[in-house]
């Protein structure tokens, strides 16, 4: 299956979805996936399609926190950062590394 494919396939099941909202689940499905084929399937495409949704709402969810707690870091003088406010911004590192992971497919360092 090639992208074209998953486009129409998408479309059909979600016909009031934007062009931009299939074209995001097409990246996302193709980088989660090693076996495209197994995307001819019905049943494979849509147990795909739930797992990534997951992914996605728990990297949301992450980033979300994230931001609150950066926002309130912003506020403080850098200087003045204990070792946990530091460890909030390795955390907000990380979050933002495994957002960027779904989007290109790869592992970041």
């Amino acid at each position: 299956m090639n992208c074209h494919q998953l486009a129409e396939r998408i479309e059909r099941i979600h016909p009031e979805a934007t062009a931009r909202d299939v074209a995001r689940l097409c990246l996302l499905l193709s980088n989660h996936l090693d076996n495209m084929p197994a995307l001819d399937s019905q049943a494979e495409l849509a147990q795909a399609w739930h797992d990534m949704g997951i992914r996605l709402q728990a990297a949301t969810d992450q980033h979300a926190a994230m931001t609150a707690e950066l926002e309130e870091l912003a506020g403080v003088a850098p200087e003045s950062f204990s070792a946990e406010q530091v460890w909030s911004l390795i955390r907000a590192i990380k979050v933002q590394s495994q957002v960027l992971q779904l989007y290109i497919g790869t592992a970041v360092a």
